[in-house]
């Protein structure tokens, strides 16, 4: 009687790809962001420590390379707003996710020359993008709402807005920092009890 493969076997080629698919993107995401969309691939697959067929049987072209990594970025914001909300105080979740948007929205400047190769533009990419980044700010500001600690009347897209707006308008030096600043602003004015002023 014929034996079939043991599943071990099958989980263990499953971990092994899961975690070459990681780990490519990774590199990649270091490469595209120094050198853009002239990253050689092949040095990708050297610095990931797989071969150039497993790069490309992962990702068949530099376009899917390059979405692949953007879309990874953008999951592990949305992941980074659940695990914040389970071991957080409502606003301290909302802050820590917010210092992490701002963070996120340097990369994806860093990367735009990458993004920018991928044809039809990354504005399609921003699109889907979107609805996540607006979901897990949604559901952190509920959850802060709920709790009594934000003001009931707040909407959440005006403080995604804003941060988005500062990294436009600041962008260049220093538009980081005070973007932080700024998440700090919008936190203490969307209190349901204002907060009181320190003397000067």
């Amino acid at each position: 009687m014929t034996r079939k493969p043991s599943q071990p076997v099958q989980r263990k080629q499953r971990s092994d790809a899961q975690r070459n698919h990681a780990r490519i993107l990774e590199v990649a995401k270091e490469a595209f962001t120094r050198l853009g969309a002239d990253a050689s691939l092949d040095d990708i697959a050297r610095q990931a420590e797989v071969g150039a067929g497993t790069l490309y049987r992962h990702f068949p072209t530099r376009d899917a390379l390059i979405e692949a990594v953007y879309r990874s970025e953008v999951d592990k914001l949305a992941a980074a707003a659940r695990k914040l909300a389970e071991t957080m105080p409502p606003v301290d979740a909302l802050r820590a996710w917010m210092l992490l948007l701002v963070d996120y929205i340097a990369a994806k400047h860093i990367i735009a020359p990458a993004l920018n190769s991928v044809v039809g533009g990354p504005a399609r990419l921003y699109e889907g993008s979107r609805s996540l980044i607006q979901g897990a700010m949604d559901e952190l500001v509920k959850r802060a709402k709920k709790s009594g600690d934000l003001q009931r009347d707040l909407d959440a897209s005006d403080l995604l807005r804003a941060l988005i707006g500062v990294s436009h308008v600041t962008y260049g030096t220093g538009w980081q920092q005070s973007a932080r600043r700024l998440v700090d602003i919008l936190i203490a004015g969307s209190r349901q009890t204002p907060m009181k002023s320190r003397p000067l």
